[in-house]
């Protein structure tokens, strides 16, 4: 049986899709309210805060994708986080399962250097310090021996559905309505997109490739960068709608932090604006040169056909 934690989000419903239709039809949903997303799931109600919920949502596993999120809110973070993580860490270890966690990038310099898997933490702000922790965390457990596991990170994502991210809620979903994109800092800057079924469908090939366990793996993005203002030219000419879009400053959102946690959260990860973002996924590349990586232009396309007005 394949389980994936925290399945309500995005990359975990592709990621059961994928799973489905590429590698097996034993698969467990597990969240707080789980759904279906292939007929076949088989569903568990799970709090992974819980220990013991989380050890009984493991049991029976070869192979567990954490694919959980929590709120844009830093508090949260702190307290729940590595609380969620050593109970995953401890069923895993227990239960003997697999472990292929889906990371981010919040702890890597926020700067136009490249970014390798061996890049080192350098956090800016709790969320980065939050997700260092863990993910440090989870290293030392797969130093140990106490877990087979592996890493699969990925930058900013953009992607068709009810995807979460900052360039879905500030640039396609504003576009999509008729309203002005928002980019933060900078549209002058190049950055590295990852699309996620991209991502989901990346994920689960690792997850069932023994030799790529004990390793970290950038997930694989369309190496033809684009800055904000060149992807709002190419979505807003797809889309159909005007091309337009306003640059928000570093104090509009600090202001807003003020009356947002969300805000306050988001706020953090401004420097990453300032400069090009470089996230080289050639590692994943050479090793499955057969994967077809999605051009930003085709998944823009994609997500108009669903959204589009009928």
């Amino acid at each position: 049986m394949q389980t994936i934690l925290g399945a309500s989000g995005q990359i975990g419903r592709e990621l059961a899709f994928f799973l489905k239709q590429d590698f097996t039809d034993d698969i467990r949903i597990v969240s707080r309210n789980p759904k279906k997303i292939n007929d076949s799931d088989t569903l568990f109600a799970a709090d992974l805060l819980d220990a013991e919920q989380t050890m009984k949502a493991v049991a029976g596993s070869s192979i567990v994708y954490l694919t959980a999120g929590l709120p844009m809110d830093n508090q949260l973070w702190a307290e729940q986080w590595p609380t969620l993580m050593e109970n995953v860490i401890n069923a895993c270890a227990k239960h003997q399962a697999k472990l292929v966690y889906f990371d981010n990038t919040y702890m890597y310099p926020q700067t136009d250097t490249p970014q390798l898997e061996n890049a080192p933490f350098t956090p800016n702000g709790i969320k980065g310090q939050v997700r260092a922790q863990i993910t440090q965390a989870l290293l030392d457990a797969m130093a140990s021996g106490r877990v087979t596991a592996m890493i699969c990170r990925a930058p900013e994502f953009y992607g068709p559905g009810q995807t979460q991210s900052i360039t879905n809620s500030m640039v396609i979903d504003n576009l999509l309505a008729g309203r002005p994109a928002k980019v933060f800092l900078r549209d002058d800057v190049l950055r590295t997109l990852i699309y996620t079924p991209d991502a989901s469908r990346a994920m689960a090939l690792l997850g069932n490739t023994d030799d790529a366990y004990g390793q970290t793996w950038h997930l694989p993005c369309d190496d033809n960068r684009l800055t904000y203002q060149q992807f709002i030219e190419l979505a807003a000419r797809i889309f159909k709608v005007e091309n337009s879009h306003k640059v928000l400053k570093a104090w509009q959102l600090r202001l807003a932090g003020l009356f947002s946690k969300m805000a306050k959260g988001a706020a953090e990860l401004l420097p990453r604006y300032g400069s090009d973002n470089i996230f080289v996924s050639e590692k994943f590349k050479q090793r499955f040169p057969e994967f077809k990586v999605t051009t930003i232009e085709e998944g823009l396309r994609t997500i108009y056909a669903e959204r589009k007005p009928k």
